[in-house]
């Protein structure tokens, strides 16, 4: 009668191998993409743009430095952030939906 060969330890380790190639393409490759368009981001803000920080305070750039930014508020407030700060750039169109006023009867 023959007897069964020892189990390939490749074949044990398949599982984990699988499981660890799902991970970085579901987790890491989303994660590094994010990452990346965010410094991207951070790095293309300049005077004028429209932003939110991540305390949710609205504002309109008016000075770089560096890693700090000064919003301007509104006419008497600027308050200074640092870049790391800065959640979203406004695009043009968010803007005007914000500036649109609704009548609510």
């Amino acid at each position: 009668m023959p007897t069964a060969g020892a189990p390939n330890p490749l074949m044990n380790l398949l599982p984990i191998i699988f499981i660890v190639v799902i991970f970085y393409v579901v987790v890491w490759m989303p994660q590094r993409k994010q990452m990346k368009e965010r410094k991207q981001m951070l790095a293309e803000i300049k005077k004028g743009d429209a932003v939110v920080t991540n305390g949710g305070i609205h504002g309109v750039v008016s000075n770089v430095r560096g890693t700090l930014v000064d919003l301007k508020v509104n006419e008497e407030t600027r308050i200074t952030f640092s870049k790391d700060a800065i959640t979203y750039v406004k695009k043009p169109q968010d803007i005007e939906q914000e500036n649109k006023v609704e009548v609510v009867k």
